[in-house]
């Protein structure tokens, strides 16, 4: 069985991943899943603590919110990338009581697809605008504290999957770093509906016409507590800022709008901003 570090205060031991007792007169409790990660997966903390206000989770250099799901109880959710290292992620956790709990999480490597693509000379040029890019990241941003979906999302078009989440890249024979593909890509019919993946709330509409050179026609869902979504390459739009939408409601059009090489849907998954597998929360469901 595999084991992970847990400290507080003076006292450190080694315990089971799944189960993480912090030993004191307030322990603070931690559940981990998956118990073996790999990148691009969500590692959820199911945190039991007696404090009266949910525990923050540390992770390097960044803090993560949790949400209460129970009495005493605190979820927080963790995103992992095709960019990041495999290896051991550190985390600690704090409540409003003082207690601290720190544990070591082993993530694993996984193998991306690696594709070659040749863009036009005119494709290539377009760089996008700096209007789309600070619009998508503030939407990806948004973390409120109420949770709106339930159980596991939807597919979000009835199209295939024609590239799936992590495909790593060239571009006219040039590695691209900092490049992995953020989602599923559906191919489909121009014109066919395209869905809301699970309950939300539109916190992004906006247009090529407008400045979306890259990403077309395009709509975000925020789903809350860090969770969001995008529909890209949209031809048709049919909801606004604001409205609120359940799973399954038609909310646009598979087109090609945007740097596209034919109709389809680019689905994107974010957690506290950063593009994770949606494989499990299609599966499963983060609960």
């Amino acid at each position: 069985m595999s084991g992970v570090r847990v400290a507080l205060g003076s006292l450190a031991l080694s315990l089971p991943i799944t189960t993480l007792a912090a030993l004191s007169a307030q322990a603070i409790e931690i559940n981990v899943s998956p118990t073996s990660p790999r990148l691009g997966d969500t590692i959820t903390l199911l945190i039991t603590s007696e404090a009266d206000t949910a525990p923050i989770v540390s992770a390097g250099d960044r803090d993560y919110p949790s949400f209460p799901v129970g009495p005493g109880r605190y979820r927080a959710m963790i995103p992992t990338t095709p960019l990041q290292t495999p290896g051991t992620r550190s985390f600690s956790v704090t409540d409003d009581l003082g207690d601290r709990a720190s544990l070591n999480v082993s993530v694993r490597d996984r193998d991306f697809p690696i594709q070659q693509i040749w863009l036009s000379p005119e494709i290539n040029a377009i760089e996008g605008t700096d209007y789309e890019f600070d619009r998508v990241d503030a939407f990806r941003a948004e973390v409120t504290p109420d949770r709106l979906w339930t159980g596991s999302f939807i597919a979000p078009s009835n199209g295939w999957i024609s590239t799936p989440y992590g495909v790593r890249r060239y571009y006219n024979g040039e590695w691209a770093d900092d490049y992995y593909h953020r989602g599923l890509d559906y191919a489909a019919a121009a014109g066919s509906p395209v869905y809301a993946a699970a309950d939300g709330i539109v916190g992004l509409v906006d247009y090529e016409a407008n400045g979306f050179e890259i990403h077309g026609n395009t709509i975000g869902l925020n789903h809350g507590q860090g969770v969001t979504t995008v529909y890209l390459h949209l031809s048709e739009i049919y909801v606004r800022e604001g409205d609120r939408v359940q799973a399954g409601d038609t909310i646009g059009t598979v087109g090609s709008t945007g740097i596209s090489t034919g109709p389809h849907l680019h689905w994107g998954f974010f957690v506290h901003g950063e593009a994770v597998d949606p494989s499990d929360w299609q599966s499963q469901g983060i609960k």
